[in-house]
């Protein structure tokens, strides 16, 4: 019997192939009617027989695009209008739409590399050859519908045989937007330092091998922005990018040539070699063997290394020109600013030579950095290959704009219920930074179609984005930082019901003025209750005691034992006697010395007691480095140091580390292994978490024993699966994130949650600039 159906598809539809893939489908159960992209959807047409057609949608529910992330398929019976065969019709730009699903960059597919290595093929090892499975996306479009028109690839005219496989329904580059070739694609020169041209095309390529081999540090274009690239077995060039960059300690991330390389130097579990060969391709942390050549100073002092493979046909021509079997890969800007992506943006002292093109970028991303527990992936890095993936939710989030933190900045755009978080953005310390942040915005909302009308930010009042909302005539809803942590893993999860939270991290500004970093929560995106808390300390020159750890410590020990404290202190650290008798004066006299509750610092000041990390080069070296003994450690039993816990005047239940603290300085003396004691105070924190959750439970049996584990302190993976493990043995439902990181690169998700509850229940005509919005136990 002959029929017809009407098909509305939604999701990552667009730039994934899928009106070919649909076209094929059509002709494969020959099916004749139409497809049209639509901004936010793709809209079909399927006329033909019943039972062919029930095939046909089965298929294309069960088997889409490799690419392609199908939110939803609508089908509804129409009558049929008896179409001669199967067109696809141009895309329809429509006034008002709802959120258009933004494809992200893809890596090379196995069926290009092959063609770009096969003498005999048109696009033998030219870099930029892509098709519907693969290449640019997101970094290309500049306005939607994605087509070639509204692309950086407008600027260059197909030749003939470009189009004639871009008008070939059959063609696995029908309707490729960013297909190109030697003839009529983007080209390659590379540049010395002085900005002199010093070859082009292939001469380049080989020129680039060469300069790679001989040490040399190459900048490098790519899908997102400019890499500094050299040898990575060559210390000397590693030495000197770390120079240029400003970036004495913090790991380096490594491209290998291929699966051979990474198996060689680093252990690969099969969820590990499954996200590094997907259509992602991030950077994956991975555990180093004993037995690796990687130089030591990829990575200072850690086991772990970050490695990712060629997602770009350009990488596996410069492999195959320069013979490495692995480069240094890491953003060519100095420490703490925005990804270069234009020529002009990058500073020509970080490199020796620059390899580029003339294929614009037009919204740059950083790679995405993934690491593994078990089988389980946490984000460090949400970047490219998942921005910008929607998340949907059940809350109405359209209009608001949610600023995210300071740190590991991300923000959040709402429409209808569902919700785009941006790439990583970075800290938001300078100008610099703040003007990129402010451009990233700009463009999404220009992409979304978003009216902002409502701004979610951090309560801290000397954030940059306390500042930022003013420049926006819209209403500003502070946000209390652990509160935001605590929904952002709920909504991560689809729980929405009041829960437990422990959220561990190295700061926020709390309700009480004090920094809040240890908290025990309980509630929802409408509001929160703090159950407990770590005892505060004295952080003695507030950021520099962040950085010099051993600051941290001294406060610390003067609070405790007070001049025995400071004795002590003069033992740990003989060298900062004049220093610590000035932080002594500053903690009487409160001089810029605030008052901090956190598990970064409880970290920080056992890192410096040990002497493992005594200044910190970058955010969380100190808490790194401890927690990369776990990684290496495993054989000590499992003791436990001592603690208390007791009630506060507001009834909360409060953690004091102080008996801890003394065991591990008394261990110390007693030359104790340090392995020995930084397995033993990890085991202490977990123990902490576990009983303070017990006693909350059973001060409060009728509260909902779900537990949300969120905070920057659980990318340390021991603490994580430990405190998961023993809570679930005890009864708990425990939840950590999934699709968006731990850390403060959460945060917005957290916010515009939050923010869209406070505006249904009206708490939104309070908010003001530097109001907070308390917890209801404060």
């Amino acid at each position: 019997m002959y029929g017809a159906v009407s098909i509305r598809v939604t999701g990552r539809v667009q730039g994934v192939g899928f009106r070919p893939f649909v076209y094929s489908l059509a002709k494969k159960f020959q099916l004749t009617g139409t497809v049209q992209n639509n901004l936010d959807h793709v809209m079909l047409i399927l006329e033909g027989n019943e039972d062919e057609l029930e095939k046909a949608v089965a298929e294309l529910k069960n088997s889409p695009p490799p690419l392609a992330k199908i939110d939803r398929i609508t089908a509804t019976p129409i009558p049929p209008v008896y179409f001669q065969e199967f067109t696809i019709i141009p895309s329809k730009k429509i006034d008002s739409y709802s959120l258009p699903w933004i494809s992200a960059d893809a890596a090379i597919c196995e069926d290009c590399l092959q063609e770009m290595k096969d003498p005999t093929d048109r696009r033998y090892q030219y870099p930029f050859i892509n098709c519907t499975q693969c290449g640019p996306r997101y970094t290309i479009i500049q306005v939607l519908p994605y087509d070639r028109p509204n692309t950086t690839m407008s600027e260059f005219t197909m030749c003939e045989q470009c189009q004639e496989e871009y008008d070939d329904r059959l063609n696995r580059r029908h309707h490729a937007q960013p297909i190109c070739c030697s003839a009529c694609g983007p080209d390659i020169r590379l540049f010395h330092q002085s900005g002199e041209l010093a070859a082009q095309d292939e001469e380049a390529l080989f020129e680039t091998g060469e300069l790679l081999r001989s040490g040399h540090i190459v900048g490098i274009k790519g899908i997102g922005g400019y890499h500094l690239a050299c040898d990575a077995h060559q210390e000397r060039a590693i030495a000197e990018i770390r120079k240029r960059k400003n970036r004495p300690r913090r790991p380096l991330a490594i491209m290998a040539r291929d699966l051979e390389v990474v198996k060689k130097h680093c252990h690969l579990s099969k969820e590990e070699e499954e996200m590094l060969t997907s259509t992602v391709m991030p950077i994956v942390v991975l555990r180093k063997r004993k037995e690796s050549t990687l130089p030591e100073v990829l990575s200072p002092g850690l086991s772990t290394i970050g490695i990712m493979l060629p997602y770009t046909p350009l990488h596996h021509r410069i492999f195959e020109t320069s013979g490495l079997e692995s480069m240094v890969m890491t953003s060519a800007n100095p420490s703490g600013l925005p990804i270069p992506y234009r020529e002009e943006t990058i500073d020509g002292y970080l490199y020796d030579f620059l390899l580029t093109h003339n294929r614009d970028i037009h919204l740059p991303i950083d790679d995405s950095v993934v690491q593994f527990d078990g089988e389980h992936m946490l984000f460090h890095r949400r970047a490219r290959g998942f921005v910008p993936d929607p998340f949907h939710t059940q809350s109405e989030v359209d209009g608001i704009l949610a600023f995210g933190g300071n740190q590991k900045n991300t923000f959040a755009l709402g429409k209808e219920k569902d919700i785009v978080v941006s790439s990583y953005i970075g800290d938001l310390d300078n100008e610099e930074m703040i003007r990129f942040f402010k451009d990233q915005i700009y463009h999404y909302q220009k992409w979304l179609d978003v009216e902002v009308k409502h701004i979610a930010i951090d309560q801290h009042p000397l954030y940059a984005s306390t500042e930022l909302a003013k420049e926006y005539d819209c209403n500003i809803i502070p946000i209390q930082h652990h509160h935001a942590h605590h929904v952002s893993c709920m909504e991560d999860n689809g729980i929405e019901e009041p829960c437990f939270g422990i959220i561990l991290d190295g700061t926020g500004y709390g309700d009480d003025g004090n920094i809040w970093g240890f908290e025990f929560l309980y509630g929802d995106a409408d509001s929160f209750e703090r159950l407990g808390h770590l005892e505060y300390t004295p952080l003695p020159g507030g950021e520099k005691a962040v950085k010099e750890t051993w600051r941290n410590a001294v406060g610390m020990l003067y609070q405790y034992w007070q001049e025995d404290g400071i004795e002590i202190a003069m033992k740990l650290f003989p060298d900062k006697a004049n220093e610590i008798n000035i932080l002594k004066k500053m903690i009487l006299n409160q001089i810029h010395t605030p008052m901090a509750g956190t598990c970064g610092r409880i970290f920080d000041a056992v890192s410096a007691i040990l002497g493992t990390c005594l200044t910190s080069s970058y955010e969380g070296e100190a808490a790194i480095r401890l927690s990369d003994y776990m990684m290496k450690e495993m054989d000590h039993p499992a003791d436990t140091y001592p603690f208390h816990l007791k009630t506060n005047q507001a009834n909360q239940l409060q953690l004091d580390l102080s008996p801890m603290l003394s065991q591990i300085i008394q261990d110390q003396s007693n030359s104790v292994s340090t392995a020995k004691i930084i397995h033993t105070f990890h085991s202490t924190i977990v123990s902490c978490c576990e009983e303070m959750i017990e006693r909350l439970a059973e001060r409060n049996p009728h509260l909902n024993r779900t537990v949300m584990l969120s905070g920057g302190s659980f990318q340390n993976l021991f603490l994580t699966k430990e405190i998961k493990a023993r809570l679930e043995a005890k009864g708990f439902a425990v939840k950590t994130h999934k699709n968006v990181p731990c850390h403060d690169g959460g945060l917005s998700l957290g916010q515009i949650i939050i923010a869209s509850h406070a505006i249904k229940s009206k708490v939104v005509d309070q908010c003001v600039p530097g109001s907070t919005r308390k917890g209801d136990g404060d």
